[in-house]
């Protein structure tokens, strides 16, 4: 069963994944807080790009956007996080990580084991 969450979630600092940041890739963290409970990341699933125009130019060139990343939790949740490499102009906070979507493995919701 999957949820659409959209919502800011805080990364847990104590940790990242530097090799990552070395490719110019955002450093994944251990753990995130999300509605005021720290989750910790147990193995990532996936991980991948995307891409778009840049609003206004000709050119046809290709700017990175965001990086996905697919998570299992430490409740057993599997999480799609991203994390945007540029911030709105609008003078918004400067957040970056997102939860995107939380998806219950069928196991779990079957046991009754996940508790909100």
């Amino acid at each position: 069963m999957q949820e659409l969450v959209s919502e800011l979630i805080q990364p847990q600092g104590g940790g990242f994944n530097t090799l990552r940041m070395g490719r110019g890739e955002p450093g994944l963290p251990q753990a995130f807080t999300w509605r005021g409970r720290a989750y910790t990341i147990l193995h990532e699933l996936q991980a991948w790009k995307e891409s778009s125009p840049e609003g206004g130019h000709t050119g046809g060139e290709l700017y990175l956007r965001r990086h996905y990343y697919k998570l299992r939790m430490s409740d057993g949740t599997n999480w799609t996080v991203y994390f945007l490499r540029q911030t709105p102009r609008t003078g918004q906070s400067r957040h970056r990580w997102y939860l995107y979507s939380v998806e219950t493995p069928i196991d779990l919701v079957f046991e009754g084991t996940l508790t909100s």
